[in-house]
């Protein structure tokens, strides 16, 4: 039959969208009383929605967000120190297409991570490559890249990553050996690319745990030249979910 041929020739082409709203058509009497312009319009539709889902799939899979976390979801309780009018600025994801950093700062449990996490998601939303790390783990990557021989891949990778998360952002002071390292990946993404940052150090104390004036000096200067600070207070999160749940 012409409409068998025409599925195979569908599924040939990777239309699985347009495969899945035929079948419904096929399904559904009322659809005949559609145009043959109304009924592919819904099937190009449908090829359109079910693409923007896939790739939303596959940028989520690899951002590795800690948090399954949305901004819809985000805790405006007044304690918190949460702007509505600045999230909703950085909703649009503008900010990372200016290559803006984003600082999230906060006594542990206030929720920084899970914000970063959100932001991280709206990104995806927005087709944008998103990926979390840890400072910490980040540090081991690239100390393992340079055993292997592969640290200008690691970086060549990292740039062009249009959103890089990195949580916990020096809670230990840095290492001499990774200072240059941090300067490397700060100055690929210097209006090439967003950080969104997330620490309970107060700025005004990375510039002592990067350690060597010099070089936290470039590393910083790249950083809160172009950033937009959340500054996150009250009790901790944990401690309040605690205390509700008994």
């Amino acid at each position: 039959m012409l409409i068998e041929q025409t599925f195979e020739d569908l599924r040939a082409f990777n239309l699985k969208g347009m495969v899945e709203a035929l079948s419904r058509q096929l399904e559904q009497p009322k659809s005949y009383d559609l145009s043959f312009e109304e009924r592919f319009s819904l099937l190009v539709d449908a090829e359109k929605i079910y693409r923007k889902d896939k790739r939303l799939e596959k940028l989520l899979q690899l951002a590795k967000l800690r948090h399954k976390a949305c901004m819809e979801d985000i805790d405006y309780a007044p304690s918190r120190g949460i702007k509505k009018e600045q999230m909703a600025t950085l909703h649009s994801c503008q900010w990372i297409k200016d290559s803006l950093n984003v600082l999230i700062t906060g006594a542990t449990g206030t929720g920084k991570s899970w914000i970063g996490c959100a932001l991280g998601q709206q990104a995806c939303r927005q087709g944008l490559s998103v990926l979390y790390m840890r400072f910490s783990l980040l540090l081991e990557k690239i100390r393992l890249s340079r055993v292997e021989g592969t640290y200008t891949k690691l970086l060549k990778a990292l740039s062009k990553i249009e959103l890089l998360i990195l949580d916990d952002w020096l809670l230990e002071p840095v290492d001499p050996k990774d200072r240059h390292s941090l300067l490397e990946i700060v100055e690929d993404r210097y209006e090439r690319g967003a950080l969104l940052m997330t620490t309970q150090i107060p700025i005004q104390n990375w510039h002592e745990m990067i350690g060597d004036p010099t070089l936290a000096d470039a590393i910083l200067d790249r950083i809160l030249n172009k950033s937009i600070k959340l500054e996150l207070k009250g009790e901790s999160m944990r401690k309040t979910k605690k205390e509700s749940a008994s």
